[in-house]
């Protein structure tokens, strides 16, 4: 079985996280980017679990979606490699660094350009407010992009998801869901 389908089993799994743990040595064999993850304190607020396990987190609130899966396993992929340590910790341009990182995993995996191109938005996309227009071009993905959100979101500090919440609920309500 060739790299990207052993990936998928791994993802579409019915307990991903247990999955990822188990497979973690092929994981980082094929995918070495994502050793930078594990046990990257993110110092910020807004998270209390370091990058890796805020990305394990967030994977097991997702439904059983490939293209969610895979997008949330690389959202935050880019954070070890553009941070700004001040006072507290910022990742301003991690999105698009993420992105990138994943454009070159995927074509490293032999991924095929439309798949590579609907991921790369999804990460890419994914701290930005999906608006009406979006929704007009692309109804499907922009559930896919929800629910990346969503996770996300719900993998955040407890006490600091207040503002993010409300996003959620209003995004629901445009997306009629």
């Amino acid at each position: 079985m060739e790299n990207k389908e052993i990936l998928k089993n791994i993802l579409i799994s019915d307990n991903v996280v247990e999955e990822i743990n188990n497979n973690i040595i092929f994981l980082i064999k094929n995918i070495p980017e994502i050793k930078y993850m594990i046990g990257f304190d993110q110092k910020n607020p807004h998270h209390h679990l370091d990058l890796w396990n805020h990305t394990l987190y967030a994977l097991s609130l997702s439904e059983c979606d490939f293209d969610i899966r895979l997008s949330l396993l690389l959202h935050d992929i880019g954070k070890p490699f553009c941070f700004q340590d001040k006072e507290i910790r910022h990742f301003y341009g991690h999105p698009k660094v993420s992105a990138t990182i994943a454009n070159e995993i995927l074509e490293r995996l032999e991924f095929d350009s439309e798949d590579i191109k609907k991921i790369c938005y999804l990460i890419e996309n994914h701290d930005t407010p999906i608006k009406e227009k979006d929704i007009i071009e692309n109804y499907e993905l922009q559930l896919k992009r929800f629910e990346i959100q969503r996770c996300d979101v719900l993998a955040h500090h407890p006490e600091k998801l207040e503002k993010r919440k409300k996003y959620l609920e209003k995004t629901k309500i445009m997306l009629k869901i």
